[in-house]
C-alpha cells in the first residue's frame, strides 16, 4: 500500500456499486448537498472524492472508488432526500482500513475516512490474460444475439473489437470497462470484484463473472426453447385428441345406428346435433375455409391474401384476440364468390341463356308476374336479349381461344400427364384441361375482368310511384335470368362504410352491404336491387354514400370495386345492378348519369281491376286460409273499392282493402262451420234459408259495411259552372293523378292580388304572371275601354282572390299557369268554363303556354273524374301518344295549344270571347 490520506466520502446505498471507469447519478440530501458544493467551490480543480458501499448503519465497506464529481445541481422536486443531483465518475479503487469510526452511518451522506491507495502491480500473467479474453468474447456474442436493439448490439461489437486489439497490460482496465457495463450482476459479485486490487485476481474475477453470465444466458435461451417445444407438442397432443374425438363419434354412430336396426324403431333424441360438439364443427369449419383458399386462382390477388392471412391465423395463439379477428377475415374472404374460382366457375355461366326460348320464357315469366306496364317490359325483353347475346358471343370468343391455345407449337409443349403444368416464352399461360383420354393441360394465368365484362349489361332504374311494381320486376327478371336476387336497402343510410365497408383496424369492423349481398348470394353474378337509392343519406363526416356508389354502379370501374375490409378488388362486373326510386329530384347529377332511367307512372283503373282479379285477390285468399270457391266479388264491387277506397299510383292500399273484405268473409265462414258444422263450401246452399247461412258473393252495396264509410267521395264529379272557377290538373303526392278547382272572386279594394290554399313561390309567381298578362290584353278582351286602364282600378277599385282548395295540402309548380289565366278571364269578363273542361299548362309573360311534367297521371285523374275535354301545351303531346291507353284516348278531346289565345278559344269555346283586334277601328278627329 502507498500514502494514506483522509479523504471525503460519499456512502452508496444498496445496491449501488461504483466501480472504476463507471458513471453514477444519485441524489443527495439538502446538508450533504450543500457540503458537497462548498467543497466543489474550494477546489481550484475538478473535485475527487471518494464513494464506498454503505449495506449498514454500524459499517462501511472496506473498499471503495475513487471518483470525480462530474456535475452538482439543485433538483425541482420537493423530496427532501432529492435537492441535489450528483454525477460520479469512477477513477481507481480505495482501500478504507477503518471501517466502523464515523458509525452510524446514513447513505447517500458525505463523510470523512481514511484511505490508501492500493500499489500498482506489474503487468498481468499471460494464462489469466488469454483466459479473459476468450470469457469476454463469448459473453459479449451472447450479449449482441439476445439483445433487440440495433445501437446495444452495435456497442457490444464494438467493445469486442476493442477487446481484440488492446494490449495486455491494458486488460484490467478492460475488464474494469465490461464488468462496469454488465447490469445484471450481483451485489456481492460487484463488491467482491471491486476488492480485487490484483490484476491477476481482477482478471480471474471477471472471468468467473463472464463465465456465470454467459452460463445464465444459455440457459435462459434453452428454457424458452423448451418452451416453445413443449407448446408444439401441446398443440401436436390437442390435434391428435381431436382426431380421436372424431374416431370415435364415428365409431358411436355406427353403433347406434346398429342399434337401432336391431330394435326395429330409431329414436329421434338419439340423433346427433351439429350442437353437440363445438370442436368437430370448428374443424370443419376450417377445413372447408382451407378448400375454398385452395380452389382459387393462383397468382390471384385474393389467394396472396388468403395464404398470408392463413400463414398468420396458424402462428397466433388461439385465445389472442387477434386469432378471432383474422379467424373472421378469413371466413368473409372464402365466403366472396371470386369469378376466377374454381368453386365458382361452373355456377358462373347459366343454361337459360343458351336455350333458344329464352326470350319466349322471359315474357312469358314477366307477363304472369305484371299485368300491364307494356313499354317496362318492352324495355326489359331488350335488356334481357343484350345480356343473351353478350353471353352467347363471350362463350364463343372464349372457345376460339381455347382452341387456338390447344394448337401444338414449338415453345409450347405440355406433357400427357394429369396436373402438369406448361409455360410459354413469358409464361403466362396456365391451367386449362383438354377432355381428352390423355388430357393436356396447359395453366392459364387469371385476368380479373377479361372474359366478364362481356356480359355486362346497362344499369335500369326504376322510377314511379311506391306500389307499382318495381322491386317484383327485378325479381322477375332474376328468375328469367336464373339467378340469385339480393336487395339491398339503401334509405337512410348516411355512412360511406356501409357501401365499403369498415377498415379491419376498427372494433367489430366487417364488409359493406354489397360484398354481405354476393356472400348470401352465391355466385359471382346476381341480380341486386338498390332500393330506395333516392332516399340515401347526404354528404356528413360520415361520408358520402352516394359518391361511393358511383364506383359500383360504374361499368368501367366495377370490374376492381374495392372493399375497405376485405381490401382485395372485387369484380363486380357480372353482378346485374337494378334501382329504384321514387323521385330523381334528391339523386346526385353523376349518380343518374351512370343509370337508364325507366318511368312508372302507374295503373289505370282498368289494369288495377286486373291486376287485383289475377293476383291481389288470390294471394288474400291463400293468405286468410280461402280458396276462390270462398269468396266472389263482383266486378261493381273491385270497381267501388279502387275508386272510393284507395287513392294511389300503385296497388298496395287496394290489395290491403281486398284483404280486409277476404278476412271479413274468413270470420263469417268460420262462424258458420262453427254453428252448422259444415265445412264444404259445396254444400253451402245458395239461396239463404236462414239468418245462419253463408253468401260467398260480396256486393256493392256491402262494402260500406264492411270498409266503412269510403274515403275518396265522388265530389271531383259534382261540378258546377260558374263565373271566375277552372278546373286544373294535379299530380298528388301519392303519384296520383286528380282535378283541382281553382276558384276566384272579386272584393272591394285597391286593385291588388291575394293568393290562398298554401301555395308555394312558383305557383305565386304563376298567378302573378297570369293577372299581369290579363291586365295587358284587358283592352282587347273588351274588359276595359283604353289600354292605359288597369281592369282592377276601372271602373271601382277591386281585389282579386285566388284560392285553391284543401289548404291543408302545400301546392307548388308552374303547371296551373293557363288555369289561373282562364280564371282571371272568366271573372272579368262574366264568361264560363264548361265543367266538362280541364287544363294544364305553364305561361309565359308573352302568353307562350309551356310544357310541363305528370301527363299520363293528370290525364288519367282528369277521366276518373269524367272529363271529356283537356287543353294541353303543344309540347307535351308526345308524351300523350306515348304514355297515354289508347281506350283513355279514345274516349277524351285532347286540344294542343301554344299561346292564350288558342286555350282561350279552346276553354270558353270559339266565339264566345271577343277580342277587339278582330274589329277594324276607325278613329275621326276634328
Amino acid at each position: 500500500m502507498t500514502r494514506t490520506t483522509l479523504v471525503p466520502v460519499l456512502t452508496l446505498p444498496q445496491p449501488l456499486v461504483l466501480l472504476p471507469t463507471a458513471r453514477l447519478h444519485t441524489f443527495l440530501d439538502e446538508p450533504a448537498g450543500l457540503k458537497l458544493v462548498e467543497l466543489v467551490q474550494r477546489s481550484d480543480t475538478q473535485l475527487v472524492i471518494g464513494t464506498v458501499p454503505c449495506a449498514s448503519t454500524s459499517e462501511v465497506y472496506s473498499w471503495g472508488t475513487g471518483a470525480r464529481v462530474v456535475r452538482v445541481v439543485r433538483t425541482v422536486s420537493k423530496a427532501s432526500d432529492k435537492a441535489f443531483q450528483v454525477t460520479l465518475h469512477g477513477l481507481s479503487r480505495l482501500h478504507y482500513p477503518d471501517t466502523q469510526s464515523g458509525a452510524p452511518f446514513s447513505s447517500n451522506d458525505l463523510i470523512e475516512l481514511t484511505a490508501e491507495r492500493p500499489k500498482s502491480d506489474g503487468p498481468p500473467a499471460t494464462e489469466a490474460v488469454a483466459a479473459f479474453r476468450a470469457a469476454a468474447t463469448k459473453l459479449l456474442d451472447h450479449l449482441a444475439q439476445d439483445t433487440n436493439q440495433q445501437s446495444r448490439r452495435d456497442v457490444y461489437v464494438k467493445i469486442s473489437h476493442m477487446l481484440e486489439e488492446v494490449s495486455d497490460d491494458r486488460t484490467p482496465w478492460m475488464a474494469d470497462v465490461i464488468v462496469a457495463g454488465i447490469n445484471k450482476l450481483d451485489y456481492n459479485d460487484k463488491l467482491a470484484y471491486l476488492s480485487a486490487s490484483a490484476v491477476d485476481d481482477r482478471l480471474r474475477r471477471a472471468t468467473e463473472l463472464f463465465v456465470k453470465q454467459a452460463s445464465i444466458s444459455e440457459v435462459t435461451k434453452k428454457i424458452a426453447q423448451s418452451i416453445d417445444e413443449s407448446l408444439s407438442k401441446q398443440q401436436k397432443e390437442f390435434f391428435l385428441r381431436q382426431q380421436l374425438a372424431a374416431i370415435q363419434r364415428e365409431l358411436q354412430a355406427l353403433t347406434r345406428s346398429s342399434g337401432s336396426n336391431q330394435e326395429g324403431t330409431a329414436r329421434p333424441s338419439s340423433g346427433v346435433s351439429e350442437l353437440d360438439d363445438p370442436e368437430q364443427a370448428e374443424a370443419e369449419d376450417m377445413a372447408d375455409i382451407r378448400s375454398k383458399i385452395e380452389a382459387m386462382a393462383k397468382d390471384s390477388e385474393e389467394r396472396k391474401m388468403a395464404v398470408r392471412e392463413w400463414k398468420r391465423f396458424q402462428r397466433i395463439p388461439a385465445g389472442s384476440v387477434e386469432h378471432g379477428v383474422i379467424r373472421n377475415y378469413l371466413e368473409w374472404l372464402a365466403s366472396v364468390p371470386w369469378p376466377s374460382s374454381s368453386v365458382y366457375a361452373s355456377a358462373a355461366a347459366s343454361e337459360k341463356l343458351r336455350d333458344r326460348a329464352f326470350l319466349v320464357n322471359a315474357r312469358k315469366q314477366l307477363d304472369e308476374d305484371h299485368y300491364g306496364l307494356e313499354k317496362i317490359k318492352k324495355r326489359l325483353i331488350e335488356y334481357l336479349a343484350v345480356v343473351r347475346l353478350k353471353q352467347l358471343q363471350a362463350e364463343r370468343e372464349a372457345t376460339l381461344e381455347a382452341s387456338t391455345s390447344t394448337v401444338p407449337s414449338k415453345d409450347l409443349i405440355a406433357p400427357r400427364a394429369e396436373g402438369a403444368v406448361v409455360k410459354g416464352k413469358k409464361g403466362k399461360q396456365e391451367a386449362a384441361e383438354e377432355p381428352s383420354a390423355e388430357p393436356v393441360v396447359v395453366e392459364q394465368k387469371h385476368k380479373r375482368g377479361a372474359a366478364t365484362k362481356a356480359v355486362k349489361g346497362p344499369i335500369l332504374l326504376f322510377v314511379g310511384p311506391p306500389g307499382t311494381g318495381k322491386t317484383s320486376l327485378g325479381q322477375s327478371i332474376a328468375q328469367a335470368l336464373d339467378r340469385p336476387f339480393q336487395r339491398i336497402s339503401l334509405g337512410g343510410v348516411r355512412d360511406e362504410a356501409e357501401i365499403r365497408g369498415h377498415r379491419r383496424t376498427y372494433v367489430a369492423s366487417g364488409p359493406g352491404s354489397i360484398v354481405q349481398a354476393l356472400r348470401k348470394a352465391g355466385r359471382p353474378d346476381p341480380v341486386i336491387l338498390l332500393d330506395e337509392i333516392d332516399k340515401i343519406g347526404q354528404s356528413n363526416f360520415h361520408g358520402d354514400p352516394a359518391a361511393a356508389l358511383l364506383e359500383v354502379l360504374d361499368p368501367e370501374q366495377n370490374h376492381s370495386f374495392n372493399d375497405h375490409y376485405i381490401n382485395v378488388p372485387i369484380d363486380l362486373s357480372q353482378v346485374l345492378f337494378i334501382c329504384t326510386s321514387n323521385s330523381l329530384e334528391t339523386i346526385s347529377a353523376p349518380l343518374l348519369d351512370r343509370c337508364e332511367v325507366v318511368h312508372l307512372s302507374g295503373y289505370t283503373y282498368d289494369e288495377k281491376l286486373h291486376i287485383a282479379r289475377k293476383f291481389l285477390l288470390p294471394k288474400q285468399l291463400k293468405a286468410n286460409g280461402l280458396t276462390p270457391e270462398h269468396v266472389t266479388l263482383t266486378q261493381s264491387a273491385l270497381l267501388r273499392i279502387a275508386t272510393h277506397y284507395t287513392r294511389e299510383a300503385g296497388v298496395r292500399s287496394l290489395e290491403r282493402a281486398i284483404g280486409a273484405v277476404v278476412r271479413y268473409k274468413a270470420v263469417e265462414w268460420a262462424e258458420y262451420v262453427d254453428s252448422s258444422g259444415n265445412d264444404d263450401i259445396a254444400r253451402v246452399p245458395s239461396s239463404p234459408r236462414s239468418a245462419k247461412t253463408y253468401k260467398k258473393v260480396v256486393e256493392e252495396d256491402e262494402l260500406e259495411a264492411i270498409l266503412g264509410i269510403a274515403r275518396w267521395d265522388e265530389e271531383e264529379m259534382h261540378r258546377e259552372e260558374r263565373r271566375g272557377l277552372v278546373y286544373g290538373l294535379v299530380v298528388t303526392g301519392m303519384g296520383e293523378g286528380g282535378i283541382l278547382p281553382i276558384e276566384t272572386s272579386a272584393v272591394p279594394g285597391s286593385g291588388q292580388l291575394k293568393l290562398t290554399g298554401s301555395l308555394g313561390e312558383v305557383i305565386k309567381e304563376s298567378g302573378e304572371l297570369a293577372l299581369s298578362w290579363v291586365k295587358s290584353h284587358a283592352y282587347d278582351l273588351f274588359i276595359t275601354k283604353l289600354r292605359s286602364q288597369d281592369p282592377l282600378k276601372v271602373p271601382d277599385p277591386i281585389d282579386i282572390h285566388l284560392h285553391l282548395p284543401s289548404g291543408a295540402v302545400k301546392k307548388d309548380g308552374p303547371s296551373a299557369g293557363i288555369a289561373m289565366t282562364c280564371a282571371f278571364v272568366s271573372l272579368l269578363t262574366g264568361a264560363c268554363v264548361p265543367t266538362n273542361v280541364a287544363m294544364t299548362g305553364e305561361v309565359t309573360l308573352r302568353g307562350r303556354v309551356g310544357p310541363v311534367g305528370g301527363i299520363k297521371e293528370k290525364v288519367l285523374g282528369a277521366h276518373r273524374a269524367q272529363i271529356t275535354k283537356i287543353i294541353l301545351p303543344w309540347a307535351n303531346r308526345k308524351d300523350v301518344e306515348h304514355d297515354v291507353p289508347p281506350e283513355v284516348r279514345s274516349a277524351m278531346q285532347f286540344v294542343f295549344a301554344r299561346t292564350m289565345e288558342e286555350v282561350l278559344d279552346a276553354a270558353f269555346g270559339k266565339g264566345v270571347l271577343s277580342w277587339r283586334r278582330d274589329m277594324v277601328v276607325m278613329e275621326s278627329r276634328l
